[in-house]
């Protein structure tokens, strides 16, 4: 009876309606309002987030998820489509644990599609995407297949079932040039740790890694002695044996296969050999090459010794069909000369033009920090296919430096320079100003048009400054890795940005580094116990490397009398001890250096010990309280008249537990991040 008059009432609402139609012409909003069995209509897809943003999006409705089943499939083929089809397939299974099968041939719904396609609106790196039943993925080239593949990777880790909104998108970078340029001199980079940036980049879509080899700390740390400063180049050397740094350096087999690596990722190195200034290293080696005038860190430009010594050095990179530096583009320094006197200015233009030229003549294109404004002078230097890196307009004014036929790199060291704990330039980049404000059009206060020829594209730095200051390469990755996830939006798109500042840098944080890459050491986006064990037993091994900021491991002890060197964890880049290898004591090194609690473990002693670390400092509990905080110290120097920051970080290792005494129970793991 009730189902008789309802559908009475309905027929009589439909009467109405149908009267009152042309009056309101609203007859679907209210009959979809009364029929409420009915699918609420699908909305149109919005713009998928990605890192760099997208330049197009045209979206439509539904979406593609792809099944246990789904191949990848190259439409022709050639062997580079078929290598990056490899690639992708490849960083799918480690990210997803699936592995897609990659075939030739004609794709089917369900598939992702693979194909090069002529296309001059997209450029070399463009790509476009459609998704409806299944997704094709084009490009003019293989390179922009490849950053499409980073694109679909992104888009995929942000859903549970890897789905993909249906639509169609193109993109394309504003910029040939986005680039990193990191210190490896007063510094070094383990190798691991700069394979892990070449993905990190790929996977942002920067595609330019500089790496800075050799450069020296500042004397006054180091009792105002030039002999004693520390310096260091950083690749093996056969022409000159034992120039290599003792602490840290490459084999040439290292360096050419890390460029393999990044060629493969579509990342180009560019290897710098920095002179006629930052040359301690040098002159440590072969002292009679060194300015008595302008300090030892400099070279004597005056004596043609310097000339024979770093001919035989670049030499040894570059000869032969298979030469060290591999790529088109080699760096040689040319900053920071003094400029009080004519001769030597012209002298410094001198060396500049020579080894520009010197380099050219193996076939590399020369690339130099700009100085000649600050070296302004008569003698000749030339600019024909030559890129400068514009860090300073009191150095080289941009808009000169054009005019006189350079191509720039936009690195202003005022917005884009990083320095490690050093009070100086940033210790973090102000990456929200750099989103909202920055392109690489903007050279220091000099704006050139958007997309300007003359501007190749930007680069950021980091520059270890403070040799000795205790900073860990995680710690630079904790400074760098937002930055570059910013500054790839802003050298892709350029001014093109439509997600607010503040919503970006929420969802920036939700991305993987690379497939495969965790230098961060997250274990969960989830604050909260991310990992527990009951006991730990020695010379075992835990499902996570480390724990990065911030964070708080507990365990408990029951103590027993460990030999000194005695580990508790230890990861690839750090361990923490029982009984420290020095003192015996609660302790953890990386990076070379020791940082010690004044805490021994003692032999029946029941406790809670946790660590807890940050960006900036590492603390000690006992029973659940800080007993002991290892913060960022100032270090003096010279009775005081200089001071350098010491910083005591610690990711902690997790990975394989020690040969230990102690008995190591209720470990727990926490993740300290606020929401």
């Amino acid at each position: 009876m009730k189902k008789q008059l309802l559908q009475e009432n309905r027929m009589m609402l439909l009467i109405l309606l149908f009267l009152i139609v042309p009056l309101t012409g609203k007859v679907n909003v209210l009959i979809a309002s009364t029929n409420k069995s009915e699918a609420k209509p699908q909305t149109t897809n919005t713009k998928p987030f990605v890192i760099p943003e997208l330049k197009e999006w045209k979206g439509a409705k539904g979406t593609f998820t792809p099944s246990s089943t789904m191949r990848i499939v190259c439409t022709g083929a050639q062997p580079e489509l078929l290598r990056v089809a490899g690639l992708f397939a490849d960083d799918y299974a480690i990210m997803f644990g699936y592995k897609p099968t990659v075939v030739q041939g004609k794709g089917q719904a369900g598939d992702i599609v693979l194909t090069l396609r002529a296309d001059k609106k997209l450029g070399k790196e463009g790509y476009a995407v459609k998704i409806a039943d299944r997704l094709t993925l084009s490009a003019p080239e293989s390179v922009g297949v490849y950053w499409g593949t980073r694109t679909l990777l992104q888009i995929a880790e942000q859903s549970k079932n890897q789905s993909f909104p249906k639509g169609e998108l193109r993109d394309f970078p504003d910029y040939a040039i986005r680039g990193f340029m990191i210190d490896c001199g007063r510094k070094f980079i383990p190798m691991a740790f700069l394979e892990d940036y070449v993905k990190t980049m790929a996977y942002y879509k920067m595609n330019t890694l500089q790496i800075h080899l050799n450069d020296n700390g500042f004397k006054q740390y180091f009792e105002h002695n030039w002999d004693k400063t520390y310096a260091a180049f950083r690749l093996e050397s056969d022409t000159y044996p034992g120039l290599a740094a003792a602490d840290g350096h490459y084999t040439k087999r290292q360096f050419i296969d890390l460029q393999v690596l990044a060629e493969n990722n579509f990342v180009e190195i560019i290897p710098e050999i920095d002179a006629p200034a930052h040359t301690l290293a040098f002159t440590h080696y072969k002292p009679e090459i060194g300015s008595k005038e302008y300090g030892m860190d400099h070279l004597d430009l005056f004596n043609p010794e310097t000339y024979t010594f770093l001919d035989g050095l670049f030499k040894e990179y570059l000869e032969g069909d298979e030469p060290v530096f591999r790529g088109k583009r080699v760096h040689i320094g040319t900053d920071e000369y003094s400029n009080k006197k004519k001769d030597v200015v012209e002298k410094f233009r001198y060396f500049t033009d020579y080894y520009i030229k010197y380099v050219e003549s193996f076939g590399k294109q020369a690339c130099v920090w700009g100085a000649l404004t600050h070296a302004k002078g008569d003698t000749p230097v030339k600019s024909e296919n030559v890129v400068m890196s514009a860090w300073y307009n009191g150095y080289a004014d941009p808009k000169e430096m054009v005019k006189q036929g350079y191509k720039l790199i936009s690195i202003p060291d005022g917005l884009l320079y990083i320095v490690p704990a050093a009070g100086y330039y940033y210790d973090y980049l102000n990456t929200e100003k750099l989103y909202n404000e920055w392109t690489p059009a903007h050279i220091g206060k000099v704006v050139f048009d958007e997309k300007d020829p003359a501007i190749l594209g930007g680069m950021f730095a980091v520059w270890n400054d403070h040799a000795g200051n205790g900073i860990s390469t995680k710690d630079i990755h904790h400074r760098t890795f937002p930055a570059l996830q910013t500054l790839a939006v802003k050298m892709w798109a350029g001014p093109n940005t439509s997600i607010p500042y503040a919503d970006f840098d929420k969802a920036r944080q939700l991305l993987s580094e690379a497939p495969g890459v965790n230098q961060m050491g997250k274990i969960t986006n989830t604050p909260g116990l991310v990992y527990e064990q009951t006991t730990v037993a020695p010379n075992s091994s835990t499902p996570h490397r480390e724990i990065g900021y911030n964070y708080l491991v507990n365990f408990d002890l029951e103590g027993a009398n460990e030999t000194p060197g005695t580990e508790l964890f230890r990861s690839p880049t750090a361990v923490f001890y029982l009984s420290d290898p020095i003192s015996g004591m609660l302790g953890f090194a990386r990076d070379g250096y020791l940082n010690t609690f004044n805490y021994r473990v003692r032999k029946g002693e029941n406790v809670r010990i946790g660590i807890s670390g940050d960006n900036s400092s590492t603390r000690l509990l006992i029973n659940d309280k800080v007993v002991e905080e290892l913060n960022t110290q100032k270090r003096f120097y010279n009775g005081g008249k200089d001071s350098m920051k010491y910083v005591r970080t610690l990711v902690f290792p997790l990975e394989k537990s020690g040969t230990f005494n102690s008995r190591i129970t209720n470990l727990k793991v926490y993740n300290t991040n606020k929401e």
